[in-house]
């Protein structure tokens, strides 16, 4: 079940696909399966991602500016470039220290029997 604004089979250019809007945090859907997620978000400078505890390893990938990840009470600064899988079940929370864009991509558990 795929429910994405994404048109499969061409390429897109992701950090452009979203927009930075002034004091808000803004979230597209890629990839959404049962299997896991991907998704991209613009955050505004000082925009925060409440607190979250997910079941499942969790991946990041500054795409473009700065964010400052609060894992586990361990705070770490992410750049452009820069990824980071957090994992599973660990408290984590991020702040834009600047505006930055973030690739979020969750694998869910339950299905490492099956071959790819």
């Amino acid at each position: 079940m795929d429910h994405t604004d994404f048109e499969k089979s061409i390429p897109h250019i992701l950090v452009d696909s979203v927009e930075y809007v002034s004091g808000s945090v803004v979230t597209r859907s890629i990839l959404k399966q049962n299997t896991g997620t991907v998704t991209i978000s613009s955050f505004d400078t000082g925009e925060i991602q409440t607190t979250q505890y997910l079941p499942f390893e969790h991946m990041i990938q500054i795409l473009d500016g700065e964010a400052s990840l609060c894992l586990e009470d361990e705070f770490l600064n992410l750049e452009t470039g820069q990824a980071i899988i957090i994992p599973a079940h660990a408290k984590h929370w991020i702040k834009a220290n600047k505006r930055f864009k973030m690739l979020s991509t969750i694998i869910k558990s339950g299905y490492e029997d099956v071959s790819i």
